[in-house]
């Protein structure tokens, strides 16, 4: 499935995964959600935290809401430490 057309992307989310390769709910799975996060950022584009829980509610069929509210900080801690690698 195209990420056009998954759930909880717009437009605007899926032009910028296109620009960093990823055309597919597969392509994200693939890359997860939080390394996702790391090469949107190192393209310089700059996503908040409701593209994260977008990303992952896209992968598993949930509202980001949802997901903002369940796993907020466990996904937060994941991308501040693919963060902290990214400095190494």
């Amino acid at each position: 499935m195209q990420v056009e057309a998954l759930p909880g992307l717009g437009p605007k989310s899926a032009k910028w995964l296109n620009q960093i390769g990823i055309y597919t709910r597969d392509d994200l799975i693939t890359t997860g959600p939080v390394e996702t996060m790391v090469r949107l950022e190192r393209a310089g584009i700059k996503p908040g935290l409701n593209m994260l829980y977008a990303l992952v509610g896209a992968i598993e069929g949930l509202n980001w809401q949802e997901v903002a509210r369940t796993r907020k900080a466990e996904l937060v801690l994941s991308l501040d430490a693919a963060r902290e690698l990214e400095k190494l």
